[in-house]
């Protein structure tokens, strides 16, 4: 599952990148007065002031400053005294401006999270059906005025005139050598260095939580589909999210030698259908009818009526967050598209290069080679939904009714789940003091959608963690889904309460809650009581992770080259949009995935949710998996908590250095590529 996108903290990310004024926007916008003269002329006045020590504080500041003034803010002469009033030069008043600066940030950041939290609640939480109020109050955003109100007051441009934004490529060359405190003031000028209208950002935050609260909202009644015999083949009462409810379906059926195979192909048709938009209306979030998804028929009291599919429902949300981030390129002229601003203003990281980490894995020899394996394991040809396969966890050979019988009986609620989350941390070697602190930290409810993990953005508040939990108590598939969860609470916990200072709070991008939250979620089974004694526990982890790797860095293709033809399609619809996906999850999958598992054409790489209600966030999957590979290689030999503590406190810093100082080298396919080729071998013995 992934980490909630933070709405609130919207105005800063779209703020990481170092922008002028746009002269292609809307003429009617408010755009800078400020002469190049100007600018010359008051960087000049405090160099003189202040010496050719602060040269470089000076021009950069007063350039952001004039990029980011506005006719509203006042004239070319007020712009002048504002700088020559607000520069600060001596060490000790700019360590108290920092300071104070991210006392208000916190403050504001904190509260303005938490209350949205709580507007969320009736969207998240089982209270009963969504009403048009619920919705309503769910997608306002209470901060979206917030930057706007920041440049009024002057306290944005205060932020910008003393501490220099530095680009991507500037904090990779020169951040090696930064102090913590260099550091710090660095991330301070992050934080303006756009300035988007606040309309624009209520607008997306509207039309996010819509589109997450029609992912929230999209289940299927398993218990009520018809294989073409007529026949029920799961549980009446299984009722699933899409698409991770019906993935971990899929992928718990492969403990069932005799009927597990007929079942996932049902499962993958309703896949099928969910993607290219047949799937009839009255199917979702219903069991009002039986649904035969092969046929694609519906039945009511024996009798076959006619129907109405979605309306492309799925792809006009994709459209209204295209129409939403693209209404904000303007305000960021240089990073000029959102996929821009999503892989080097937020995950720092530039999308070319993501590509080629990901080509270079789904093309290699390693996956190839596993897929034969993976097929001998089967004893039988692949599948398209073998992109799943399961059977390299320990899990595989433990009894699914024990599993059920220990984690109904435990966590019985999500109270009982949260009372138990300092005796899960003590399992895995915290201390009870430290588990105690961070299991105080964490508040578990019981979720309407496939759940989340949402820190805080202030020491006073808590993370939440919001988990499916059935009335029966939670079952096996619902705990490993909240230890992945709680993984990424613990990470939002100890990089909020143990990072030096605030400004540097968090992780460099998703990808590093995600690795976190996939270590965790691999210790489920220790947790439960059950120990490894599989001698090829490191092989099967390895090619367990190079697998996951494999699927999802196919899907991430099909995200990223989506966004791609939208920004050559700007005026599609929402059927071209249905057709682009389709293209290009097929084009993919011919390319890289065809010749493993033996047939072209298949879709599936288009059913994850993220593509609907998180837009280019999948790529943070593929990168994590990475990342813990390279974390449980660091692990090894040493204490798993202490090491936890360490890695995470370094807080936001660029990826690389991050892995760097975390474990020793870069982020790179190779590690597991070479760990695969033998394991591999070991596991063909």
């Amino acid at each position: 599952m992934r980490k909630l996108f933070l709405l609130l903290s919207l105005p800063i990310l779209l703020t990481m990148t170092n922008c002028k004024p746009s002269e292609n926007g809307d003429k009617k916008a408010d755009v800078s007065p400020i002469t190049k003269e100007s600018i010359t002329k008051v960087s000049n006045e405090l160099i003189g002031k202040y010496g050719d020590s602060q040269k470089f504080r000076i021009e950069r500041g007063v350039s952001q400053v004039a990029l980011l003034w506005r006719n509203s803010d006042g004239t070319q002469a007020d712009f002048e005294e504002f700088c020559n009033a607000q520069f600060v030069v001596e060490e000790a008043a700019l360590d108290q401006l920092f300071s104070k600066l991210s006392y208000g940030y916190e403050m504001l950041n904190g509260y303005f999270i938490l209350l949205s939290k709580e507007l969320m609640r009736p969207l998240h939480l089982n209270w009963g059906p969504v009403t048009p109020i619920d919705e309503l109050f769910g997608s306002y955003n209470a901060a979206a005025h917030l930057s706007e109100d920041l440049y009024t007051n002057k306290i944005a441009f205060i932020t910008a005139l003393n501490f220099p934004n530095y680009t991507l490529k500037e904090k990779s060359e020169l951040g090696e050598k930064w102090s913590r405190k260099e550091w710090a003031y660095a991330r301070m000028g992050d934080m303006f260095t756009s300035r988007v209208p606040a309309n624009l950002i209520q607008n997306f935050s509207t039309v996010n939580t819509n589109s997450d609260t029609y992912i929230s909202e999209y289940n299927i009644y398993l218990g009520y589909l018809l294989n073409d015999n007529n026949e029920k083949l799961f549980p009446e009462d299984l009722k699933l999210i899409t698409h991770w409810g019906l993935r971990d379906e899929l992928k718990s059926q492969y403990a069932d030698k005799e009927s597990g195979l007929v079942r996932q192909e049902m499962i993958y048709q309703v896949m099928k259908r969910i993607i290219d938009q047949t799937i009839p209306k009255d199917v979702i979030n219903s069991n009002k009818y039986s649904w035969n998804p092969y046929k694609n028929t519906l039945v009511q009291d024996g009798k076959e009526i006619t129907f109405e599919s979605e309306p492309n429902t799925r792809y006009q949300h994709v459209l209204n967050q295209f129409k939403a981030l693209t209404a904000i390129d303007a305000y960021t002229p240089s990073m000029p598209t959102y996929i821009q601003r999503k892989f080097e203003g937020e995950f720092e990281l530039p999308v070319d290069e993501v590509e080629q980490l990901f080509t270079e894995l789904v093309s290699s020899k390693e996956v190839r080679d596993l897929g034969k394996l993976i097929s001998q394991r089967l004893g039988r040809d692949l599948r398209p939904f073998d992109i799943w396969y399961d059977g390299f966890k320990a899990r595989s050979g433990i009894p699914a009714e024990k599993l059920e019988a220990i984690t109904n009986k435990r966590f019985a609620s999500a109270e009982a789940f949260e009372k138990e989350l300092p005796n899960i941390l003590t399992s895995l070697g915290w201390s009870k003091e430290k588990a105690k602190f961070i299991g105080d930290r964490v508040k578990v409810e019981s979720s309407r959608g496939a759940g989340h993990a949402w820190g805080g953005e202030m020491r006073k508040d808590n993370a939440l963690l919001r988990t499916r939990v059935p009335a029966n108590g939670m079952n096996y598939k619902g705990f490993n889904i909240a230890m992945h969860e709680f993984g990424h609470n613990v990470e939002q916990t100890i990089t909020l309460h143990d990072v030096d200072n605030y400004i540097m709070h968090g992780v460099p991008n998703t990808a590093f809650t995600e690795a976190l939250a996939f270590v965790f979620q691999k210790r489920d089974l220790s947790v439960l009581g059950f120990k490894e004694t599989n001698p090829d526990k490191e092989a099967l982890e390895t090619l367990d992770n190079l697998w996951s790797c494999y699927e999802i860095m196919g899907v991430s293709l099909v995200d990223i080259n989506l966004w791609k033809w939208l920004y050559n399609n700007p005026n599609a619809t929402a059927e071209q949009v249905k057709e682009a996906t389709l293209t290009i999850a097929k084009d993919i999958w011919n390319k890289y995935y065809a010749d493993v598992f033996g047939s072209k054409d298949e879709p599936i790489l288009a059913i994850y949710s993220h593509m609907i209600d998180n837009p280019l966030y999948l790529s943070a999957y593929p990168i994590g998996h990475l990342i813990d590979f390279q974390l449980e290689k660091q692990f090894v030999g040493k204490s798993f908590a202490n090491e936890v503590d360490r890695i995470y406190a370094q807080g936001r810093l660029v990826p690389q250095l991050w892995l760097k100082n975390g474990v020793g080298e870069p982020l790179s396919v190779k590690p597991i590529l070479e760990a695969s080729g033998k394991a591999i071998g070991t596991l063909s013995k």
